[in-house]
């Protein structure tokens, strides 16, 4: 038998640079009665007319909630445990830097054969294991904290995790000590090649959680506000960098997965400092560039495709140009819906790749030469999407997939984990 329909309105609730929620701006709708989607949003409701009108923002955060909240409390009673861990911790011979500089060797380089002393070469798409990832692990590892501590919070609004929080940023961006330089000469290089190379600056795409999470704590009575100061502080000096040195625009003007992270992590960092100027310029170069070049028209990312790696870089870059309507998109300027003179928008990406994450056996491209059993997990774009769009099977599919991957590949490629401090 068929089931009812429902009424249910949908609105494109945004956040703007400093933060604080824009007026919501409503729309009506038609959803299926009993859905996953928007049945928890009738259910818990009062009984009043007024109450029962939910946004798709609330609707979705209750499905993350329920479907996260063991996850969030568990990761979060370890992050208390965890002491402040940053670059000034390990270091590397290989590395041209000081002890405050973040340095990560290029994945896919490895030492010739010929000789020891010879300049590294490259396998495409095969990582070596002998590279120095130390501090690449320290950000991934402080990104999971703050993300942890900053969702606990949202649900609990305990101080406690905010305190915590606050120990790791000075370590980080503040004491003098222990703290990170503001910029990535030394990223990803390669021994005997190069000290550094602007293609390291996706390295610091961990950072937009830690961003997040602080923007998710910062009205809290807890906060350090001075500690927040120096923290945007510090951002505010790397989008400097990142907009000014050739290793950055280098990374700006990339034509594939490179070029769409620049924009992402710049346009967070942006909008957590507040810089209008910065967001608009990523906004208008991902309508102008990025959308319109890297898309095809049936959605999918032929450059990504050419790759090794097919698949984790379609996902990887879908998931950066969804982070991106989610970052930026407010009532006058809706990424979401956006569609470029080419044809190109973020929904079609969308519903190109869903039906491969739904079922990975349906892929008619090669497979990944590693990692290809580790894809997907709780992609971004289908939480994001479904909230966009309303659309209650790619929901659906994100509650069924791994939400705690465990392989470093797939964390390293997975910047968003806690999709609860993103939505309001």
């Amino acid at each position: 038998m068929k089931l009812p329909r429902l009424p249910f309105f949908m609105t494109d609730l945004r956040m703007n640079s400093t933060g604080a929620i824009e007026r919501p701006a409503f729309k009506f709708g038609i959803a299926p009665a009993g859905t996953l989607l928007f049945l928890l949003t009738f259910l818990t409701m009062g009984c009043s007319y007024q109450r029962k009108v939910a946004t798709a923002t609330s609707a979705v955060a209750q499905v993350v909630t329920q479907t996260l909240r063991k996850q969030v409390l568990t990761e979060a009673a370890w992050a208390l445990t965890q002491e402040p861990i940053t670059v000034t911790a390990q270091s590397s011979p290989r590395s041209a830097g000081g002890k405050h500089d973040f340095f990560s060797e290029g994945d896919y380089w490895w030492p010739n054969p010929v000789s020891a002393d010879s300049p590294y070469i490259q396998k495409d798409g095969i990582t070596n294991p002998e590279n120095f990832v130390a501090h690449r692990h320290a950000m991934i590892r402080f990104s999971r904290i703050m993300g942890a501590l900053a969702a606990a919070y949202k649900l609990t609004s305990d101080e406690k995790y905010v305190l915590q929080a606050v120990r790791h940023c000075k370590a980080w961006f503040i004491d003098e000590a222990t703290m990170m330089n503001p910029h990535l000469l030394y990223a990803q290089a390669i021994k005997s090649r190069f000290t550094g190379r602007g293609i390291g600056i996706i390295d610091t795409i961990h950072f937009m959680e830690v961003v997040q999470a602080l923007l998710t704590m910062q009205y809290s009575a807890a906060m350090d506000q001075q500690a927040f100061t120096g923290t945007k502080s510090w951002f505010e000096k790397y989008i400097g960098w990142l907009t000014t040195h050739k290793y950055g625009k280098d990374e700006m003007n990339a034509e594939n997965n490179h070029g769409t992270c620049w924009v992402m992590q710049v346009a967070a960092f942006a909008r957590f400092t507040g810089n209008k100027v910065v967001m608009k310029f990523c906004s208008d170069r991902y309508k102008e560039v990025l959308l319109p070049s890297q898309m095809a028209a049936d959605g999918s990312f032929p450059r990504e495709l050419k790759r090794t790696k097919p698949y984790g870089y379609s996902i990887f870059n879908l998931d950066a140009m969804v982070m991106l309507c989610q970052l930026l998109s407010t009532k006058q300027d809706d990424l979401w819906n956006y569609t470029s003179a080419n044809g190109r928008s973020i929904r079609k990406g969308i519903e190109w790749l869903f039906p491969f994450l739904a079922d990975k056996s349906k892929w008619p491209f090669a497979k990944d030469v590693m990692y290809w059993d580790e894809w997907p997990v709780a992609q971004p774009m289908l939480v994001f999407g479904a909230n966009a769009f309303g659309n209650e099977n790619w929901l659906k599919t994100w509650v069924q997939l791994t939400h705690n991957p465990k392989e470093d590949e797939v964390i390293r490629n997975l910047p968003v984990r806690n999709p609860l401090i993103w939505l309001e």
